[in-house]
């Protein structure tokens, strides 16, 4: 099958690819490197093209004709989101709109959508499943929900099937194929934990008067290939009803302070930590229900388990500081 993949040289997007053609599949590239790396798609066929602009985008269809699409060119911050209302909204929803214009001059068999938990804002009942209300809490969410509305309706409109997979938090690393998080700045737990222990730093935490157990805020963390591989299952998934929303996570959560631990025990640090107030838009506590997915595809979480998690994004900081992966702490 040959699939466009926006954002493919995105953080996700790239392990996306790449479990798709080791799959056998034939991934396309559609990224204009805004927010992402080049480097990250060598070896892959690419189309620098911005996804606003439609023209170009069917263009890419026409050269293409794809099976189908993943769709992964969406910005991803909480805290921008709040900073930043309308970058979220022209992006997430009106590039995502200009894609799906593009696709309809030629319109794919199935599409995928890299949506969000942050979907169900402060969910009352845990684990979440993808019944529960859907009432975002920042602009992030809220954008991610409006375009799988438009998704579905599009869906419904031009015949193809699609599904969105709301991840919980994406993490890790896949050091063998050279891609691991490189935000700048860096705003996601865990490599920014491991960033600062590595350096001898304190860490920043946001807010420890959560209904939490240990008053931090709680997160379910699924490995990036796991993510991946939900991915290709459900784009192979011709059995599936023609739109579809699945929770992708593991069902279990850790709280920042378990992570700050557990990152802190495999480097061997002791961790100064500092309470900072909370930042706004973040839920207290988002953990999955998977039990729909894995029913549906039979997908396992296999390299989704935290210590696992934590030692690959240890070893590919390391990668990226130009260490070997077994190096030890400096």
């Amino acid at each position: 099958m040959k699939v466009l993949v926006t954002g493919g040289a995105g953080y996700i997007g790239a392990h996306v690819a790449r479990a798709l053609s080791a799959r056998g599949h034939e991934p396309v590239v559609v990224d204009d490197f805004r927010r992402s790396r080049r480097g990250r798609a060598e070896g892959l066929p690419l189309e620098d093209v911005p996804l606003e602009d439609t023209a170009a985008l069917a263009a890419v269809f026409e050269r293409h004709e794809p099976d189908g699409v993943v769709h992964l060119g969406g910005y991803i911050s909480v805290g921008e989101s709040v900073r930043e209302p309308a970058l979220y909204w022209g992006n997430n929803l009106g590039a995502g709109a200009s894609l799906l214009l593009a696709a309809s001059r030629r319109p794919p068999r199935v599409v995928l959508f890299s949506s969000t938990a942050a979907v169900y804002g402060n969910a009352e009942a845990l684990p979440i499943p993808e019944t529960a209300p859907r009432l975002p809490v920042n602009p992030y969410g809220a954008s991610k929900l409006a375009f799988e509305t438009l998704l579905r309706t599009a869906g419904e409109a031009h015949g193809y099937r699609t599904a969105a997979l709301r991840y919980f938090n994406a993490s890790g690393a896949h050091v063998e194929w050279g891609v691991g998080e490189e935000h700048e700045p860096e705003e996601h737990l865990i490599p920014r934990v491991v960033r600062l222990l590595s350096s001898g730093r304190k860490v920043t935490l946001y807010g420890d008067d959560y209904p939490t157990p240990d008053g931090t805020c709680v997160r379910d963390y699924v490995h990036v290939d796991d993510l991946a591989s939900a991915h290709v299952a459900v784009l192979e998934g011709d059995h599936l009803p023609p739109h579809v929303a699945f929770n992708v996570g593991t069902g279990r959560g850790f709280s920042v302070r378990e992570v700050i631990e557990e990152v802190a025990r495999q480097l061997g640090a002791a961790p100064e930590v500092e309470v900072l107030p909370r930042r706004p838009g973040d839920p207290p506590a988002l953990v999955a229900d998977p039990s729909a997915l894995r029913a549906a595809v039979r997908w396992e979480p296999v390299r989704s388990d935290l210590a696992g998690i934590v030692a690959s994004a240890i070893a590919w900081e390391r990668v990226r500081e130009g260490r070997s992966p077994s190096t030890g702490p400096r």
